[in-house]
Formats: C-alpha cells, structure tokens, sequence
C-alpha cells in the first residue's frame, strides 16, 4: 500500500507540473512595453513577417520641425518645414526641400512663408496649392501655383469658438484632406489648463477637434476628434495628420510617449493604436518623443518624417 500510494503521488505530481508548464506558457508573461499599448504590426500568420516603423536617422538636421510633405507630380515630392519658436531669428519661418526617393532632400533657396506656424499642404484638383496654418490664435490659408510664391486669403478658416462647451486659447496645427467629396480639417485646440489627472510636464491641454467644409473655405465644426483628457495621452495631443494608407483613412497624431494613430471611417474616429516611440523604456514622458508626424509613399514605400523636442531636425522612419 505504501508503494502504491507513493506511485499514485508521482502521478499526480507529474500532471500537476505539466498544467503549469502548459498554462504558464512564455507567450503569456507579462510584457512591461506591450502593456502601455507598444506592439508589433504582424501580417498574416507568419511571425517572419513582422514590419515596423524603424528610425533612419536626420534628412534635415537643424532647429527645424512641423513638417509637412505633397506629392509634387512626376516622381517628386515636397517638403515643407518650419524653423521652431526658440530659434535665433524666429519669425514663423517655412521652408522647403524637393526629393526623389524620400531620403535625399535638396534645400530650396529663400522662405517659402512667414508668420505661418504648422503649415499643411493640399494640391488642390486645379493644379494649385493651398497651403491651412496657425497665426497668432486661429488657422488661416494661402494659395500659390508653384507650391513656392504663397499669398494670404482673406479670412479665417477657423477659430476658438466650438460647439463642445471648451474655452480654448488657439487652435493649431491643422491637417486637411478631402474625403468623400468634402473637406475634413483636424486640428488642435488648447485649453490653458494643466491636466489633473496626474504630474506632467505641460500647462495646458490639447484635444483634437474636426470640422467639415465643401470648397475649403468655409468650415462647419462638428466636434471632438479625440479627446485626450485620459489616462492614455494625459492631457497632450498635437500635430495630427491625414493619410490614405492603402485605402484605409488615418490620422497620426503625438502624445507624450510617441506617434500614435486612429482610423476615420462612417464620420467616426476609432479608438487609439500607438505605432512608433523613440523611448528605450517604459517611461511614459521621454526627453526627445518623435512629434508632428507627416507621411508618404515614395514607390510604394511607406516613409515617416517627424520632429522632435532636442532640435534634431526633421528625422524620418520607413516601414519594413
């Protein structure tokens, strides 16, 4: 009996020592960055098949962000950039650089623009160019030929005032794409409010809002975008950016731990997906945060260009 007994406990030892292995599958530890929303894009099944966004270093190296970029026609792009608010000399400065391939810029001479903050660039289906920014406290527009020699147009695109009971200083940062026949405009509007959710680092507080528009001109506010007042972004968005990636709709946008993205599709923004963070770690407000993104497809090649707090210049990303 004793022999027995002691036999039927190695059974169960043994059954008991595989559900652990089985149940406590590797697969199912804890990941610290997978768990603050940091995850791999995979296509398919295979696991070889992993893409992502990966840093590629300086294009443009100075005290330069907000960048924007425009398919220019046959096989060349533009991109547009601005000199940043602690530069020597800063007078809302935008310049431009013209490539091929996405990777080698070359500067063009003179300033595009000035009293101009967040430039965004649409060509619009008459061949010309209209370029939407932030001056002093609202967003304004100008149109050019060229994409070289802008002027100003008359009016305001669009203000503080809102239709989700928010008191706002400026708005900024647009971005503008048309969609179904209309224009969409997303931009930031910011709340002199620190967030109170928990410390962070800036004083006030950014969401971002849409509006709707049949010529460009005139624009109807329809309401929040994405609202950062969460455990998530923490009071802070900015720099968002409408892309058509491979039919889908999407807006990129910055937060305090990197670029994240949502999907606009029905009149509705989907809920957040984090694509690309500099950090090292999982501290959720790094020193350099890659910021203000803008995209494209140079022969089918999905490029990322962005900015970020060190004065690095204009950086960029590929996905591969």
């Amino acid at each position: 009996m004793k022999k027995s007994g002691m036999i039927i406990a190695g059974i169960i030892l043994a059954i008991v020592l595989f559900s652990a292995f089985y149940f406590l599958k590797p697969s199912q530890v804890s990941n610290p960055i997978s768990d603050i929303g940091l995850k791999e894009n995979i296509i398919g099944e295979n696991e070889e098949n992993v893409l992502a966004w990966i840093d590629k270093g300086s294009v443009i190296p100075g005290t330069y962000a907000d960048a924007d970029i425009v398919d220019i026609g046959d096989g060349s792009y533009r991109i547009y950039y601005s000199l940043i608010p602690e530069a020597v000399g800063f007078n809302g400065q935008v310049y431009s650089a013209i490539s091929s391939d996405g990777i080698n810029w070359e500067i063009e001479s003179g300033t595009r623009k000035e009293q101009t903050i967040f430039p965004s660039v649409i060509k619009l289906p008459d061949g010309k160019y209209r370029m939407y920014f932030q001056n002093s406290d609202v967003i304004k527009s100008a149109i050019s030929s060229d994409g070289l020699t802008w002027q100003d147009e008359s009016g305001i695109r669009m203000n503080v005032e809102n239709n989700i009971g928010l008191t706002f200083r400026n708005v900024l940062a647009p971005t503008i794409m048309k969609i179904g026949g209309e224009y969409v405009m997303v931009y930031a509007g910011a709340i002199e409010e620190k967030y109170s959710g928990e410390m962070v680092p800036n004083s006030e507080t950014h969401v971002l809002l849409w509006a709707t528009s049949q010529d460009g001109l005139t624009f109807e506010k329809k309401g929040m975008a994405v609202d950062s007042r969460n455990s998530v972004f923490k009071g802070w968005l900015d720099g968002p950016e409408f892309i058509d990636w491979d039919g889908e709709t999407r807006l990129y946008f910055w937060s305090y731990f990197g670029i994240y993205h949502v999907i606009f599709e029905n009149n509705a923004f989907s809920d957040e997906e984090l694509d690309f963070t500099t950090s090292e770690d999982t501290n959720q407000f790094p020193l350099n945060p890659p910021a203000d993104p803008t995209m494209t497809k140079v022969n089918e090649k999905k490029f990322m260009y962005y900015g970020g707090a060190q004065e690095t210049g204009i950086n960029y990303a590929v996905w591969e």
